[in-house]
Order: structure tokens, then C-alpha cells, then sequence
């Protein structure tokens, strides 16, 4: 777990961090992109980058608190599914909570660094945060059967999909049919199942072109395409552009500077 002030991150082309990120923005206004998708932000904006996403910070006057932790150090408390909210705009007394949580969890970081007392206050807090944050939505999620299955599809898609593209191959590993899948989808984001497989190889074929110094063809490998014509049939077609001027627009690549997180004290 750790903190800091957003003006002590390099502004950077994109990287994909390998923890949890909460930002809360507290002065100014700017944009940060995440998984390219320019998040606007203004003193009250709340974003919550998950790890293995694309983040690029730009050069403007936004300020901001960070807390950024591992995944296993906050249970159950969040909402994981990739389709979750990210980005929040706090009013009253939710941004009157959530700010004090930051402020105290960057003050108890800096005092307490050893002990298993110290361990468990900071474990507390980020519980005490997440569940703040998750109590922020107030849009009704979509349950029943439905849900369910697109839920235990995304969870296989996750970790399935440079291996296969196919939905018949997700559907298999599932015990149900692609007509169940597609449904399921379509209920919970108006896509079909293809559509959500192919969403997600092109999101991790620009994350890899804009993060990595993978070469085109190495993406295209990595995710399943043997000939790098295919990779580039497929990826002009999701995105729009070729795999050479999607890397081209988004600049050289570097890795960002966060200060190092420190473990909590056992």
C-alpha cells in the first residue's frame, strides 16, 4: 500500500501498473486516460484504475491524492468486474468522507511502518475506503441468471482470450450454448458475445502496442494471430487504424514513476 501527491508521477506515455490506483482529484482540472478513454476531471472526481490498465497521465494543472494498493490486501471490498465503474464525481458529504479517508491514510502511512498493529490500522482504513466507494453506486446492476452467466464468461475472457477468440470454445468450457452466451451479453451490454471477445483481444492489443516494446507481430502472436496480416486485418477493423499508426500516434514508450508502494508491516 502507499500514497502520494499526483505531482510527484511523471507524466508519461501510457503504462499499465501492476496495483490498484485511486485517484481523487482536489484541485484544478485536467483529463487522464485510462484504457484510452479521456476521464475528465475537476476537484471531487474519483477514479479508480485497476491493474493491467493502460494509464497516461498528461502535463496540466489538475492535483490530486493517490492511494494505491494490491488487490489482496482489500478482500472482497470492490467491485473487480471489468465492466465495473471507474470514475465517480463526489458531492457533499460522500467527498467530505472519502477525502478525510485519504488524508488519514496518507497520514498513517508516513507515521506507522512497522508492526502488526500498524498493519491491521491500514487494512482497516483502505476496507473503511472501498466500502465508501462502493456504496457510491447507485445505479441498479442487473441480476438474475442473465448476469450471472455473463459475470462467469468475463471471468474465463479474461484470462482465455490469447488463447481463443472463439465463443463457442467459452461456451464450451461453460456447459452452455452460444445462444445463451450471446443473450447473457446482449442483456448486459447491449453487445453480442463475439463482440465482447473481440472488444477485449483489441483492448489488450493496444494496452501491448502502446505499453510494451512488443513488435506488431509479437502482439499479434501473443494473441493468437500466427501471420501478422490477420493481427492487422483484425486490429484495423476494431480500432480503426493499423497496429504501426495506432503505436505511432500514441508516442514512445516509458515506463512511469509512481513512489514505490511499501508493504504493510506484518
Amino acid at each position: 500500500m502507499g500514497t502520494c501527491a499526483l505531482r510527484e508521477i511523471r507524466p508519461m506515455p501510457p503504462w499499465r501498473p501492476p496495483f490498484h490506483a485511486l485517484v481523487l482529484a482536489t484541485a484544478g482540472h485536467g483529463t487522464m486516460e485510462v484504457d484510452f478513454d479521456p476521464k475528465v476531471c475537476r476537484p471531487g472526481t474519483l477514479l479508480w484504475v485497476r491493474p493491467g490498465q493502460a494509464l497516461r497521465l498528461g502535463s496540466n494543472g489538475l492535483a490530486a491524492s493517490v492511494v494505491t494498493f494490491d488487490g489482496r490486501l482489500a478482500g472482497d471490498h470492490w467491485p473487480d468486474q471489468p465492466e465495473s465503474p471507474s470514475r465517480w464525481q463526489l458531492e457533499g458529504e460522500d467527498e467530505d468522507a472519502v477525502i478525510s479517508e485519504f488524508a488519514q491514510l496518507a497520514v498513517d502511512c508516513e507515521r506507522h511502518r512497522s508492526g502488526p498493529l500498524a498493519a491491521d490500522l491500514l487494512r482497516h482504513q483502505l476496507t473503511v475506503l472501498l466500502l465508501r466507494i462502493a456504496l457510491l453506486t447507485r445505479s441498479p446492476a442487473v441480476h438474475g441468471a442473465e448476469a450471472r452467466t455473463f459475470a462467469r464468461f468475463r471471468r474465463r475472457l479474461e484470462s482465455g482470450h490469447p488463447r481463443s477468440r472463439r465463443v463457442e470454445d467459452y461456451a464450451e468450457e461453460m456447459g452452455c450454448s452460444v445462444r445463451t452466451l450471446t443473450r447473457a451479453s446482449l442483456t448486459v451490454t447491449g453487445r453480442t458475445a463475439k463482440q465482447v471477445v473481440d472488444d477485449r483481444v483489441a483492448l489488450e492489443a493496444r494496452r501491448l502496442l502502446a505499453c510494451t516494446p512488443m513488435s506488431v507481430a509479437e502482439v499479434g502472436r501473443h494473441l493468437g494471430f500466427p501471420e501478422p496480416t490477420n493481427f492487422g486485418r483484425f486490429f484495423h477493423r476494431e480500432v480503426g487504424r493499423s497496429p504501426g499508426q495506432f503505436r505511432a500516434d500514441i508516442g514512445l514508450n516509458h515506463h512511469g514513476v509512481v513512489p514505490e508502494q511499501r508493504r504493510p508491516p506484518d
